[in-house]
Order: C-alpha cells, then structure tokens, then sequence
C-alpha cells in the first residue's frame, strides 16, 4: 500500500486549546480526527461519543483526539464559534476542536474538500508519521476503530501504555480493566 500523506487542517479558529493545532504539531502520535457537525444526528449519537471514549481509553502521549467543525449545511444554525463553544460545554467534548476554513466562494469548506469529504460523521486516522490511513464517512464501529487504533500504535514497535496493553490481552474495552490475574 502507498501511504501518501495527510493534508494540513485548514481552519479558522480552535476551541478547548489555547493554541491552533497542526498535524505537524501531533507528529509522533496517531491522530483521530472526527469531522462533525453539530447539527448531524450520527456525529451527536455516535461519532462524537466514540471519539471521546477513544480519548479515555488510549494514553493521550500515543493517540491524540481532535475534532474539525465542518458546516456544510444549516449555516445559520450551526455557523457560529459561540454555538460550537455552547455545543461543546453541553456535551461535555473537552479534546481540541477546529473550525473548518470557509470556502474561497460557493461549495464546501476547504478542509472537507481538500479530504474530498462526503460529509458528516467522517473518521479520519493518521499515522504516527503523519500519513493519512483511514478516511470512513458515517458509522464505524467502536471494536474496529480500537483495534485499527492499537495496529497503529503498535506498527513501529513502538510501546504502548500498560493499561491499554492489559486491556487489549484481557479484551477490555473501558476504563479501571487490570490486567489479567495469573
């Protein structure tokens, strides 16, 4: 398989961080990034929880958790950095969260175009190397996207934290697993 690497985020503004990330700045980490929007249905029952289990589950050194507000309908609704900021505390979403950069004129924003984005829920995973892996529009299950996870932390041999160890042995998929007793 040819790996090509991940395009640059293109937004706007960030929430919950006090700088603009960079998928340069995450290097040495696999990336999850969750497009949504807030208005979609499957990003607010499914994608948005899933992410946010995946960030209490893997150490935040091996995997880093972001999110990319991505508008691409309902502009009025949903457009505003205040909405986000309101979204965001209510639903209790703590990892970084980017505004995607508008469009130059009509069409989508430019990080959903520049992904070639289907819409929203789209789950994106990024090696530790920085190239792209994964790109899923709509559901993905939470067993599948732990263990593509873990295949990625674990690719370069590189070690993972012994929580998730226990729990990838003992089949564990939340917190407070312990490894298994002998």
């Amino acid at each position: 398989m040819r790996l090509r690497p991940a395009k640059p985020l293109q937004t706007t503004e960030w929430l919950n961080v006090p700088e603009p990330v960079t998928l340069e700045s995450l290097r040495g980490r696999v990336v999850l990034l969750e497009a949504f929007q807030m208005l979609c249905a499957g990003c607010v029952s499914h994608s948005l929880p899933q992410a946010m289990r995946a960030r209490e589950l893997f150490s935040k050194s091996d995997l880093a958790v972001i999110g990319l507000h991505t508008v691409f309908e309902h502009h009025t609704a949903q457009g505003s950095k205040e909405a986000l900021a309101a979204f965001l505390h209510e639903y209790r979403i703590t990892f970084p969260v980017g505004i995607d950069a508008p469009p130059d004129g009509r069409g989508l924003p430019r990080t959903m175009t520049a992904y070639q984005m289907q819409g929203t829920p789209t789950t994106i995973l990024i090696d530790r190397q920085g190239n792209l892996r994964k790109q899923k529009f709509g559901h993905t299950q939470d067993m599948l996207i732990g263990a593509e996870i873990m295949a990625l932390l674990r690719e370069d041999g590189s070690p993972v934290s012994g929580q998730q160890q226990a729990a990838a042995e003992s089949g564990c998929t939340h917190d407070g697993c312990a490894a298994p007793t002998q």
